[in-house]
């Protein structure tokens, strides 16, 4: 009897052992996988009908089947139903609204996805997924219309415009232009309204072509062109022959103070090459990525800005130099602001009240100071000797913010003074014109709260 005992508590303990060993198995074996099908798809789908739905899905162990239909709450259809091998980890497919078999006219259906992978789990019937999403179907375009625009852009220069634009699934509204530029637009006055500033690059060949861009969910889009008078105009050029003595001196010690740790194995020339060419693109590049953005003042008030008292203009906007050492080019370069001299260490004031979005070293502008003043305006300060405030103080009209020097790519005491809208930088002489800002932004706004708001 005892030995009778031990053989069934052997055998039962065997069992134990297998069944252990086997549920080990199941729960650590791929072929016994418990992670659900995935399916990559938004719950809520705004759809215009002109371009198919993509759907994915994926799950380690390949998918059994998959079938989607669609239900307008009435009637139901199939539009997906494959069966897959297990060698198929992820799946991509389109779906279209069906042309024939399914006749509704309602802007709202269901889209249902089942997914059934290969796994042995679950008694073998694998892993199953379920996924609904809702369907809002919208083939109407935005509206888009001017309201109100500048008569016209000088090539280097600026223009508003004011606009409406309404849809009821409304994406995205920008200003386009034809060199790649997108403007961004704020709320004017009333929901539907936008305001923007648009630039024409001194640096484009072409002439300026901008449109209204509004987008909705669905994808439908509505273009409205700015009807912009372009005056073209004729900027200084200049050829400068680079010396052995202004290389070797000159750029040399430029070189050791603002890239010494770069260009330290460099000869004179590549120097300079490097600090007009490479330095100069990074410091364009942190400019525009300081001043890509738009913050809206619902009063917008600016005065001309008059940045040095007594300022003489040592160079101007828009100026190109082409340098040539050895009778031939080696760099090229376009200066995009107004350089203002007085006297050594001259006061820099802030003209309007602002916001400091920058103040620091900025490789060939030298110590800077950029200032944002609400829908996407930015003073610039640049070569300055020291730095009276920091990023984020809120400065005010009249505010002494720097002194003038010689830091950065410059070789006497002044200040370059820019402008820039929205990360490009602009002609600062329209800004010191008041009546350049009330023609082309004053009146405009003025126009356009006239007309949104009935008075006209």
């Amino acid at each position: 009897m005892a030995r009778k005992n031990k053989s069934s508590k052997r055998t039962l303990l065997i069992i134990s052992l297998v069944a252990i060993m086997l549920m080990a198995f199941i729960y650590n074996s791929k072929m016994f996988e418990r992670e659900l099908p995935q399916i990559f798809i938004n719950d809520i789908i705004y759809w215009n009908l002109k371009k198919p739905l993509n759907v994915k899905i994926s799950d380690e162990s390949g998918f059994k089947r998959v079938l989607v239909q669609l239900s307008d709450g009435e009637n139901s259809i199939t539009l997906f139903n494959e069966k897959h091998s297990a060698q198929d980890k992820e799946l991509e497919f389109n779906i279209t609204f069906p042309k024939k078999g399914f006749y509704s006219k309602k802007n709202q259906y269901t889209l249902s996805y089942e997914v059934v992978d290969h796994s042995f789990w679950n008694f073998f019937m694998g892993n199953k997924v379920i996924k609904e999403s809702v369907i809002i179907v919208d083939k109407q375009d935005p509206i888009v219309y001017t309201v109100s625009n500048s008569y016209k852009i000088t090539k280097g220069g600026v223009g508003a415009v004011i606009f409406k634009a309404e849809d009821v699934n409304m994406d995205e509204v920008y200003v386009q232009t034809n060199f790649g530029k997108r403007f961004k637009a704020v709320r004017f006055e009333k929901d539907g309204y936008y305001i923007a500033l648009v630039s024409w690059p001194r640096e484009q060949k072409n002439l300026l072509n901008a449109e209204i861009i509004a987008t909705d969910l669905a994808g439908n889009i509505a273009r409205e062109r700015i009807r912009y008078y372009l005056q073209d105009k004729n900027y200084k050029s200049s050829k400068i022959t680079l010396s052995d003595t202004f290389l070797n001196n000159s750029i040399a010690s430029l070189a050791r103070d603002i890239a010494d740790d770069k260009t330290q194995d460099m000869n004179a020339l590549d120097k300079f090459m490097f600090i007009n060419d490479s330095l100069r693109k990074e410091s364009v590049e942190t400019i525009g990525a300081v001043t890509d953005n738009i913050s809206y003042i619902p009063y917008l008030s600016l005065e001309p800005f008059y940045p040095l008292r007594n300022g003489a203009v040592v160079a101007s906007y828009g100026d190109f130099r082409t340098y040539e050492y050895g009778k031939e080019k080696v760099s090229e370069s376009y200066h995009l602001g107004l350089d203002l001299a007085s006297t050594a260490g001259a006061n820099i004031t802030s003209s309007n009240r602002g916001r400091v979005v920058f103040a620091g070293d900025n490789g060939i502008y030298g110590k800077t100071v950029i200032i944002d003043h609400g829908l996407g305006i930015y003073s610039l300060y640049g070569h300055c000797s020291s730095l009276l405030v920091q990023e984020g103080d809120v400065v005010i009209a009249g505010q002494m913010i720097a002194k003038t020097g010689k830091t950065g790519f410059a070789f006497g005491d002044h200040l370059h003074f820019g402008i820039v809208i929205q990360g490009i930088e602009v002609r600062p002489e329209e800004w010191m014109d008041e009546k350049w800002m009330r023609d082309n932004l004053f009146e405009v706004i003025n126009n356009a709260k006239s007309l949104i708001n009935g008075e006209k």
